[in-house]
């Protein structure tokens, strides 16, 4: 991506929130994903959570790098992180990576605003950066996201308000860019077919600890401390979404035991 065309969809992120990368993803490594989700969906049995906001028939596979080398060239694909590194910064960091296989018959996801959990008043610079790479075309009638322009611009929405909505329909092989404090949500997928993207997730770099504490801290030390303690040092999940570990809690996984709930399951 030359320089003209990477300030171009900066400058659209910034005055509507959204911008399409048209065909942005080479069609082989779109196949090659494809494949790959395929087989762990399979591997993992991975079903719907069956929730309000995560859907009933979509079915969403998390922490992809932990899956397979193919995932790998997808937080640094060249035609997508220097639009990123545009509205965030180069310091910016992965925020989450995951997959979303809307099926047929799945209802409209809640209208929502992706970093509307941090208590910070709007409107304000971005500080969440976020993707969706199409790995099927996205049409209005299939789930295609639905998106509220200008609306980073604003304070939070009602969650599941009724809003005005655009679709981002675009062609497979294209990715969406928007501004974590845009008002958005997936689609209803009233097609036979399924719908398939990648939400590539990027938060600001300065959103961390001074001191990396997991790896500076053993897990048979953190293990021993009390349970405030460990979640100081970063094994807490904030407002039941951010710090999440394929939706449990780095305390629960530690520990081998938790009442931990995502954010998710409690609609």
């Amino acid at each position: 991506m030359d320089q003209a065309t990477r300030d171009a969809h900066v400058a659209r992120v910034q005055q509507d929130g959204f911008t399409v990368v048209e065909n942005a993803i080479e069609p082989a490594l779109v196949d090659a994903l494809n494949a790959a989700l395929e087989r762990l969906e399979r591997a993992l049995g991975a079903r719907p959570a069956m929730n309000g906001f995560e859907g009933h028939k979509t079915v969403r596979i998390y922490n992809l790098l932990a899956h397979g080398d193919v995932f790998a060239s997808v937080p640094v694909h060249q035609n997508v992180l220097p639009v990123i590194e545009g509205v965030l910064d180069p310091g910016c960091l992965i925020s989450s990576l995951s997959s979303i296989a809307i099926d047929p018959g799945e209802s409209a996801q809640p209208i929502h605003a992706d970093d509307m959990v941090i208590p910070l008043d709007k409107p304000h610079r971005a500080i969440v950066c976020n993707s969706m790479w199409a790995l099927t075309d996205f049409t209005d009638a299939n789930g295609a996201t639905r998106l509220v322009p200008g609306s980073h611009k604003k304070a939070n929405p009602d969650y599941g308000g009724s809003y005005e909505t655009v679709p981002g329909a675009m062609k497979k092989g294209s990715v969406l860019i928007w501004d974590g404090a845009l008002w958005h949500g997936g689609g209803a997928n009233r097609t036979a077919a399924r719908r398939t993207g990648i939400a590539m997730n990027y938060c600001a770099g300065f959103i961390r600890q001074q001191e990396n504490q997991q790896l500076g801290l053993a897990p048979a030390l953190v293990k021993s401390f009390p349970p405030r303690l460990q979640e100081l040092v970063g094994y807490g999940v904030y407002q039941g979404l951010i710090g999440h570990i394929d939706k449990k809690s780095p305390a629960q996984m530690l520990n081998g035991g938790g009442d931990f709930q995502s954010i998710w399951n409690r609609t």
